[in-house]
């Protein structure tokens, strides 16, 4: 018979880890539309919390650019775009659009702040929060599966604005099913911002045979301003190296030292994520608060890698920070990975989980 437990083996017992591979959500359409907001993460920021680099005049220009087409969508909703164009200059009734851009486009490297500027844009929409949208470009796409493609339009057509996070055509469907989609909604009078690492004219580039859709990219092209926004990732910026992986003992206390944690061996993780659609990775990490990965190791495929990237992102976005054994996180991807066409979701996956790792370090030295 077992001896009765000290106060000790009780709280450790009552955190006990949850595992994501034992997880199988499931995720109702109606909760895909009701989530497109800022993840949590962005929650609170806004323009006036964004710190332009002061050697980067194009960071205060895209602040200035975004405060202007904002203060420019607070005119009444209508088909072809209204009484007021997008940058705030009146102009007169039109049964269709004006000519030009209906959007902004940010480009720029990692960690310059996009996606503080987009969230930062949603939430000076003068809008109600179910008249604007904004997801990734991944869960753009999902919806789409989810609803079908004229119930998506249907129902995004009403919104004041969408904005598309981490904008990427991977491959030829999502380019013409895309391009599609936003022609419809710009017709509509919905006004687009997104983010990407790509100026809108290269999307697709070494991904697959560009030159076969040029149409369908030119014509994405044509509905947004690019903004070019230069700088270092600020992750980066100032700060330490991301810190050395813990051992697979360190990491499995921690997980049952913290409340809310959950534990994994990274390959099962791997494995697991193979079987839950990407548009369900933010409802897999639901209510957990720190991720624990044993055996990080190299991730074997690309399939699995861009699965990978998507988890990371939903982590990022929710704060979870991430603690690990194994290799760092720098060496999850090949050198043939680090140089193909997806490179920069690779390299995008790399500063998050740095980031994460970085905040996951005090779990370690938790009583």
């Amino acid at each position: 018979m077992s001896s009765t437990p000290t106060a000790g083996e009780t709280s450790i017992a009552e955190a006990t880890p949850v595992s994501l591979c034992s997880r199988e959500p499931h995720v109702p359409a109606d909760r895909l539309v009701a989530e497109m907001v800022p993840p949590p993460r962005f929650d609170s920021v806004r323009f006036a919390t964004y710190l332009p680099d002061p050697d980067q005049p194009s960071q205060t220009e895209a602040v200035q650019v975004l405060e202007t087409f904002a203060a420019g969508l607070g005119g009444a909703h209508a088909v072809g775009g209204g009484k007021r164009g997008f940058f705030g200059f009146g102009r007169a009734k039109a049964p269709k659009a004006a000519p030009g851009p209906r959007g902004v486009y940010l480009d720029g490297g990692y960690g310059v702040g996009k996606t503080h500027l987009l969230a930062s844009l949603w939430h000076a929409t003068p809008a109600e929060p179910a008249l604007k949208a904004f997801g990734t470009f991944v869960e753009l796409t999902n919806l789409v599966g989810a609803l079908g493609f004229q119930q998506t339009v249907k129902t995004l057509s009403g919104h004041r604005l969408l904005c598309i996070d981490e904008f990427e055509l991977d491959d030829p469907g999502d380019t013409v099913l895309v391009s599609t989609l936003l022609g419809k909604l710009v017709d509509a009078g919905v006004a687009l911002a997104a983010t990407s690492n790509t100026l809108p004219g290269k999307l697709g580039e070494g991904r697959f045979a560009a030159a076969d859709f040029l149409r369908e990219i030119q014509g994405l092209s044509a509905h947004f301003r690019p903004l070019r926004i230069d700088g270092e990732d600020y992750r980066h910026r100032g700060l330490p190296e991301a810190p050395a992986p813990f051992s697979d003992e360190q990491v499995t206390k921690a997980a049952y030292a913290t409340e809310g944690a959950s534990l994994d061996d990274f390959p099962h993780l791997l494995e697991h994520l193979s079987r839950v659609h990407p548009s369900r990775y933010g409802a897999l990490t639901d209510g957990v608060r720190a991720v624990c990965l044993t055996d990080v190791r190299p991730v074997p495929d690309q399939s699995t890698a861009l699965r990978l990237v998507v988890l990371a992102d939903r982590l990022y976005d929710r704060e979870v920070p991430v603690l690990a054994s194994g290799l760092p996180f720098d060496r999850l991807f090949s050198e043939e990975m680090l140089k193909g066409g997806y490179r920069k979701k690779y390299f995008r996956a790399i500063s998050r989980l740095t980031a994460l790792a970085r905040d996951a370090k005090g779990l370690t030295e938790a009583p």
